[in-house]
């Protein structure tokens, strides 16, 4: 009988002992539940705020891209308007292509005086660009 009682005591006493582990165990889970919820909603307001800032970005580059169209549309009706002016945007990109003095004179239906000029204004501009780039 006294076996039985030792016995007894044995088993309630590690009872006791698992009951106090998983209730310790217990409290470790809900204090890392609590802080991993902490985490959560910090997280939310960050991905919330990031999608608000990218939303208003976005509606911004729209903003500037029809903008941007309007000056676009508004620059190539001021070029068409002035037949002169064609000539001598054609020759500026011709300039850029490399074309010399003759090939604008030829090409555009400009004057001589007035391709030499712009010959000497894109070499002088070329010459600013180097400067500028090499700073």
């Amino acid at each position: 009988m006294a076996e039985i009682s030792l016995l007894t005591w044995l088993l309630a006493l590690i009872s006791v002992a698992a009951l106090t582990g998983c209730a310790l165990l217990f409290r470790r889970l809900r204090q890392h539940e609590q802080r991993y919820q902490v985490l959560i909603n910090v997280l939310r307001n960050e991905i919330s705020a990031i999608t608000n800032s990218s939303i208003g970005m976005g509606r911004r580059v729209v903003e500037i891209e029809q903008k941007l169209n309007i000056t676009a549309e508004k620059q190539a009706e001021l070029e068409n308007r002035d037949p002169g002016a064609v000539a001598f945007n054609q020759a500026a990109r011709l300039m850029e292509m490399g074309a010399d003095v003759n090939d604008l004179v030829e090409s555009c239906g400009i004057g001589r005086p007035e391709a030499e000029l712009m010959a000497l204004l894109h070499k002088e501009l070329k010459a600013t660009d180097a400067i500028g780039h090499d700073r």
